[in-house]
């Protein structure tokens, strides 16, 4: 079921046929502000209640449904939630808007909707020439925070996992956006993001150049210093070389190829998933 899952989710995510009200983060907007309130979520164990009620909630339906019309009814719930966690249009959307500003050479448009990809971190770019660069990091980045850590998480706990990762995600994400100093969540999502980074990262050797990459991930992955962004972000940069710079104000090659590395990586992860599939590990 996880393979048949991701294969629509990731269909219906890149036709964007699910509307803005039906993406995750409306869901659970709509469940932060009605079940809890700023007030209620600076306590711990309020905090942690919002964290695992989704979660909870989703391996109970999932409980329950199963083999149901004959497994028909998991089945399209499997499908379900996978279709709402792999839902992020407002990144794809300002991602869209750059590389449109790039190809028309505004570059405080650029600077704009590069902020906008990744509220956790500021884009530090020095030039206008070193932006694409540093984009194509965001870039690697978000494809590990909502489609790498998702599948993984889907994968092996199956959509309660998915669900619980995205919720944890979502209130650091709101943590960061509107100031708020939220207990527990980045804790959680530092833990959440420990091994699936430093598996999805590794991905990124295989789909790149190996002996750079894997150096390079020999020396993040392996220690406890370094956090997740750091290990996707310098290990996708190890295995992608630089493209020769062109002429154009903004520099889109190098935004371009750390793409087109996390699509292969992620197809990667979509082939061993097929054949750990096939051979019956995974259902």
């Amino acid at each position: 079921m996880a393979l048949f899952s991701l294969l629509i989710a990731v269909m219906v995510e890149r036709l964007k046929l699910l509307p803005k009200s039906w993406q995750l983060e409306s869901f659970l907007t709509l469940y932060s502000n009605n079940l809890f309130g700023k007030k209620q979520l600076e306590s711990e164990a309020v905090m942690a209640l919002a964290i695992l009620l989704p979660a909870i909630s989703v391996y109970v339906a999932t409980w329950a449904l199963k083999g149901m019309l004959w497994g028909g009814l998991s089945l399209l719930f499997w499908v379900g939630i996978s279709i709402l966690c792999f839902s992020h249009q407002k990144q794809r959307t300002a991602f869209k808007r750059y590389m449109q500003a790039a190809c028309r050479g505004d570059s405080q448009a650029c600077y704009h909707f590069a902020e906008e990809l990744d509220c956790k971190r500021a884009i530090e770019a020095v030039s206008e020439s070193d932006l694409g660069a540093k984009v194509g990091q965001s870039v690697t980045w978000l494809n590990y925070r909502f489609y790498g850590a998702v599948a993984l998480y889907l994968i092996f706990f199956g959509p309660a996992g998915a669900v619980l990762y995205c919720t944890v995600r979502f209130f650091a994400d709101e943590s960061r956006q509107q100031s708020l100093e939220l207990p527990l969540v980045d804790k959680v999502l530092m833990l959440l993001d420990w091994l699936p980074s430093r598996i999805f990262s590794f991905g990124y050797v295989l789909s790149g150049q190996f002996s750079q990459a894997f150096t390079r991930w020999r020396k993040l992955g392996l220690s406890l210093n370094h956090s997740a962004r750091d290990i996707v972000t310098q290990v996708a940069l190890a295995a992608e070389p630089s493209p020769e710079a062109s002429g154009t104000p903004i520099c889109v090659q190098a935004t371009l190829a750390l793409l087109q590395l996390s699509k292969r990586n992620f197809i990667l992860l979509l082939t061993t998933l097929s054949l750990l599939t096939i051979f019956g590990v995974v259902a």
